[in-house]
């Protein structure tokens, strides 16, 4: 590799000073446009109010962007921020960065749980948060350097941009030699990011037995478009001082004790629980699909006996065994699985040898079983190249399988598609949508634009039926949705579409409570349980956590507790450990509203720009109920029963579009009395605002908060 000449544009000072219980109290300020660098105090206010992480993201970018700044605008801004906890080697999955921007495809700030040693080694370097506006005029890499306390903005003429491979010559690159890669972390963003709206961040562990740069990804809401519109080619960070007591924690000896305590029971109840060690998340595949949640066919059915070819023990074969896969110190969970040694059959890699993190089950169920691609190594390949490209592997897959329904009805032809056969299980066809997303070119750039552009491309121009595509389109607030089947759990149709960003599973994830176990039946459980999760999940986020090592290993004997699906025990952990680093007070009720508080501060600035009223969280009827006879007809046992238990009419004599027509009122009526019964246990108004007296009970009326509710009431 020939060496970069790199021009040094801008470069600034600072002072090296230690963490104190978790905290740097400082945030490092870019303007990309005009090159200047600044550190900005971190508040009491900010902390009190706003934690940490996602929350400081949100804060910043509050007082960055303007009402009606769009996604490209150079306003917009790109937060990464990491928590108080983040950055500790003592309990497991705790090195999450979280990143926000004004998404392209929503038009609303996004939020992303990313892994990864990006976020921990920048916390260490000196700052709670990173701040980027602007937009270069150049391609551009910021490096900051966390040993010598300099960050610099230098020139980046590589010809080479794809992140598999970029990560590597950066960190070949800025590190002090060959035994300390694993102390530079890179983000980056493919060539697909250049084009596309499903974009993702690639954020970078130096993975030490493999020799090879591993990426993590900002998966979520155009991340990456929004980095590569900035001229960004990368940032890199560069620490080697870490030590078990980085964050200099109040208590150690507690710190490290809850931990041990959960390595044992990773230790003891791994095996026997989720196999996450052996396959990571791609264990749930054959659940689903045992259990009728497997997105198949565009969510048509969540069920079908090809899908044992995707089973979690085909994946095991793939992935490389009995290595320590965690993508921060410390994480004996293990989850971040790898296929070694892959060789491409397909695109510019076609026959080198390279590795592939995951997948996933998002990744196995979206560009798998959704899209009838039956062999797990094709899953493979859509995987490698979504992610060196920069593109999201939950939003192409819920766009391709989009596309391969309005094929199979005749919306789209070979003409329209540039000579592509999208019949289902065409793994050639999407794997050559994908490439084309990273030449820019054909009908893969339509198809990057999502789900919700493609319903106004196909209805302008080729004529398409708006409330079919309405239907069928798996997208809310313009977000893709994520991979389980939510028809038969109304609980979980609100936890996708209440979502604030849109349509993740992050926020929520209560099928099995809801339609496995009904634990949860009435309209009031239901919004009992989209309040708590949603702010159990939102804390992760404050605090620099990955939510894996909560309830995806659980204590012996936890089902014997009164609230199994909360995962008591682990939740005092959590509570300890924040005590034990920062020395604050926090029992398991605060730490709900150090949620809320930030929760309704997010949900307050989609009202700012323009949107998160009720008219935003309506799903489509895909998600709801079957939109074709051939939906009904699979489970028309299932449905008859319905009509007749829950409704009070005989189905018999009625055609299956009377039946449906009558089905679907009676859903769709009780999913906007779930909302009725959410937005009320939320505090907020029928139109989902907060109430002024709600945002005062939780602490979170700030001036500038009320005068936005004031205008949205």
């Amino acid at each position: 590799m020939n060496k970069i000449e790199r021009k040094l544009l801008a470069e600034y000072r600072y002072e090296l000073r230690p963490v104190v219980k978790g905290y740097n109290r400082r945030t490092l300020y870019i303007d990309l446009g005009t090159k200047s660098i600044k550190e900005k105090p971190v508040s009491d206010l900010m902390i009190d109010k706003f934690v940490g992480g996602k929350g400081f993201d949100l804060y910043l970018m509050w007082h960055g962007v303007k009402d009606n700044t769009k996604w490209n605008d150079p306003e917009n801004e790109i937060c990464i921020s990491f928590g108080p906890l983040c950055g500790n080697t003592n309990y497991p999955g705790s090195g999450k960065s979280i990143v926000t921007t004004i998404s392209p495809l929503t038009g609303i700030p996004v939020d992303c749980n990313v892994g990864g040693h990006f976020g921990p080694y920048a916390k260490f370097s000196g700052f709670d948060a990173i701040e980027l506006q602007g937009k270069a005029d150049e391609e551009i890499i910021v490096c900051i350097d966390g040993d010598e306390g300099i960050i610099r903005i230098m020139t980046a003429p590589d010809e080479e941009i794809n992140s598999h491979i970029l990560a590597e010559r950066l960190i070949e690159e800025f590190a002090d030699n060959s035994e300390k890669h694993q102390f530079v972390s890179v983000v980056s963003a493919g060539r697909g990011a250049d084009h596309c709206g499903i974009s993702c961040l690639n954020f970078s562990f130096w993975d030490k037995r493999r020799k090879v740069a591993r990426l993590k990804q900002a998966g979520r809401g155009g991340t990456g478009r929004v980095f590569r519109d900035k001229k960004i080619k990368a940032l890199v960070v560069k620490y080697s001082g870490l030590k078990g007591d980085t964050n200099n924690p109040v208590d150690l000896d507690t710190l490290r004790e809850t931990g041990l305590k959960l390595h044992r029971e990773i230790e003891k109840g791994d095996a026997h629980q989720c196999h996450m060690r052996e396959c990571g998340t791609a264990h749930l595949m054959e659940i689903m699909n045992d259990y009728d949640l497997l997105p198949i066919r565009n969510f048509k059915y969540g069920q079908m006996p090809e899908a044992i070819g995707l089973a979690s023990w085909e994946f095991k074969k793939l992935f490389t065994q009995n290595m320590p896969d965690g993508c921060w110190y410390g994480c004996s969970l293990s989850c971040c699985k790898a296929v070694d040694d892959f060789i491409p059959r397909s695109g510019p890699y076609t026959g080198q040898k390279v590795c592939v993190d995951g997948p996933e089950y998002e990744t196995a169920a979206g560009c798998g079983s959704n899209l009838c691609i039956w062999d797990p190594r094709d899953v493979v390949e859509l995987n490698f190249y979504c992610d060196t490209y920069g593109i999201d592997t939950i939003s192409f897959g819920t766009s391709v399988a989009f596309v391969m329904e309005c094929y199979e009805n005749g919306i789209l032809d070979k003409d329209k598609t540039g000579g592509l056969d999208l019949t289902w299980g065409n793994a050639d066809a999407a794997f050559e949508i994908l490439h084309q997303m990273a030449r820019g070119e054909g009908f893969g750039v339509i198809v990057g634009k999502g789900v919700r552009k493609m319903k106004e491309i196909f209805t302008r121009e080729y004529g398409a039926d708006p409330n079919f595509l309405h239907d069928i389109g798996m997208e809310a607030k313009g977000l893709e949705y994520s991979q389980y089947m939510s028809k038969e759990s109304l609980a979980q149709q609100g936890g996708y579409t209440l979502a604030l960003k849109g349509p993740q599973h992050d926020e929520a994830w209560l099928i099995f409570m809801d339609m496995v176990n009904n634990h949860i039946p009435t309209f009031e459980d239901k919004a009992e349980a989209l309040h708590y999760f949603p702010m159990f999940r939102t804390w992760f986020g404050l605090q620099g956590l990955c939510k894996l090592p909560w309830n995806d290993i659980e204590p012996e004997d936890n089902a014997q507790t009164d609230e199994p699906a909360k995962v008591p025990e682990h939740v005092q952990n959590y509570v300890q450990i924040y005590r034990a680093i920062t020395g604050k007070e926090l029992d398991k009720y605060e730490l709900i509203r150090q949620s809320e508080r930030v929760y309704n501060f997010q949900k307050v600035f989609c009202l700012r720009m323009g949107k998160g009223r009720r008219i935003d969280d309506i799903p489509p009827y895909r998600a709801v109920g079957p939109v074709t006879e051939e939906e009904y007809i699979s489970r028309a046992e299932r449905y008859d029963k319905q009509l007749k238990e829950k409704i009070g009419i005989d189905p018999g004599g009625r055609s299956i579009d009377e039946k449906m027509t009558i089905l679907r009122a009676y859903r769709e009526d009780q999913y906007q009395q779930l909302i009725d019964a959410v937005y009320k246990r939320k505090g907020w108004t029928p139109e989902g605002v907060p109430t002024i007296e709600h945002l005062q009970s939780i602490g979170m009326d700030l001036p500038e908060v009320i005068e936005v509710i004031k205008k949205s009431l």
